[in-house]
């Protein structure tokens, strides 16, 4: 139950804006807005919670994870009332439901990112692994479901996703209310200077690897993100699909990218060799894949291929989240990874209105700009990443870990 209340966690956060995805077109068209105002319902929630992030991060450290994550739920609940009221009975329904999207964001900023760090708190080692995975995998779950949930609510309103979120969010406060349990603080919290002081030789020490893994979970979710918010668009125009059947093609790619999630995660352990190549051919799956999409525009084909990154970005993740959350010490575990989240937050937030700029300049320049992406990053990451080798004295897996401890105190 411990393992399921973490996990619902992040399953919110993703709701945040794979729920809406399906229903952008009928709110571009109900509040007769431009296409770059629509992508900003997904952007102004992403900022907003990737400002956040490192707040709460910190308070996390400082206080405890609990302490931040049942007001973060509460606040994403009370910002999807605020959306959908405004939408329900509000005349200028759009400038208010872009602050619900802000309060929301800011609640979720205090969801995944400390569910990470709250993991990393209550599990070790291999096992810590498997629990990263099963909370990625509950992330990925959330993506299949939710285009499915969103396309189901929008049958007896547009807006009837917005109130969806207190119910789910009500279930998650009563999860992590009495399954979670946190070990008490043996210390008082450094002071804020000490602990600021602490990150920064975190970063001056580590920084060249822990960039790049934040660099290539970022990458991740912005061109997932991105190329959703393009078969919305094309399934709506170019094939005249909407509905439960336009949900479902969404959750094909977000399927295989779970199952893929989880399989990493339960798999991995501490081996950060494994790590580092799972994390290269993900890349190399993704490039693959967006270079071939150039040259197939019906959709079973196209849905086909697109399957191969959903593959790579569900090799990637898993791994990515278990170099970050591993390798730091609690004391400051909640800011690291919290910034971690911060950065994939930007990556969702730019990805709609990218895309949609994209969708308009070139198809083909979109899909090849996409692939030179992922190809770069996956090279950055073979490169940076610098993994101790496994002939070494002592074993892999505690030597990795303690090798790359932040040692901050």
């Amino acid at each position: 139950m411990t393992i399921a209340a973490i996990g619902s966690i992040p399953l919110i956060l993703v709701l945040g804006n794979s729920m809406l995805i399906p229903i952008l077109p009928k709110m571009k068209s109900e509040l007769a807005i431009s296409q770059l105002q629509v992508s900003l319902i997904i952007t102004v929630f992403s900022i907003a919670a990737a400002i956040s992030i490192p707040v709460l991060g910190y308070f996390s450290d400082r206080f405890s994870r609990k302490a931040v994550i049942i007001p973060a739920l509460i606040a994403y609940g009370v910002g999807g009332i605020i959306a959908g009221s405004a939408a329900a009975w509000f005349s200028n329904a759009y400038m208010w439901i872009l602050i619900g999207r802000i309060l929301q964001g800011i609640g979720a900023a205090g969801t995944a990112p400390i569910a990470m760090a709250l993991t990393g708190d209550l599990f070790k080692g291999g096992q810590q692994s498997r629990v990263l995975g099963l909370v990625e995998a509950s992330n990925g779950f959330g993506k299949v479901v939710s285009p499915i949930i969103g396309s189901l609510l929008a049958l007896l309103v547009w807006y009837a996703v917005f109130f969806a979120f207190p119910a789910f969010c009500l279930l998650s406060v009563l999860l992590t209310l009495f399954f979670v349990h946190e070990k008490k603080k043996k210390k008082e919290p450094p002071p804020v200077k000490k602990y600021i002081s602490g990150l920064f030789s975190v970063f001056k020490q580590e920084g060249k690897w822990l960039f790049t893994a934040y660099l290539a979970g970022a990458t991740c979710l912005f061109t997932l993100f991105g190329i959703l918010f393009y078969i919305s668009d094309v399934l709506e125009k170019t094939y005249d699909t909407d509905g439960v059947l336009k949900g479902s093609i969404l959750a094909i790619p977000l399927l295989f990218m779970t199952i893929t999630s989880y399989t990493t995660g339960s798999k991995i352990g501490k081996n950060m060799q494994l790590m580092k190549k799972l994390i290269i051919i993900g890349f190399l799956l993704m490039t693959a894949s967006f270079a071939t999409l150039v040259f197939f525009e019906k959709l079973v084909p196209f849905i086909a291929i697109l399957v191969f990154s959903s593959i790579g970005t569900g090799l990637v993740l898993p791994c990515v989240n278990s170099f970050i959350t591993g390798s730091v010490e609690a004391a400051r575990r909640g800011f690291v990874t919290s910034l971690y989240g911060s950065v994939r937050f930007l990556g969702v937030a730019i990805g709609p209105p990218i895309y949609g700029w994209l969708m308009d300049w070139s198809r083909t320049g979109m899909f090849l700009t996409t692939a030179s992406l992922t190809l770069l990053v996956g090279f950055l990451c073979m490169v940076l990443i610098q993994i101790q080798n496994e002939n070494s004295k002592s074993q892999i897996g505690d030597s990795l870990f303690k090798r790359l401890q932040l040692k901050t105190e």
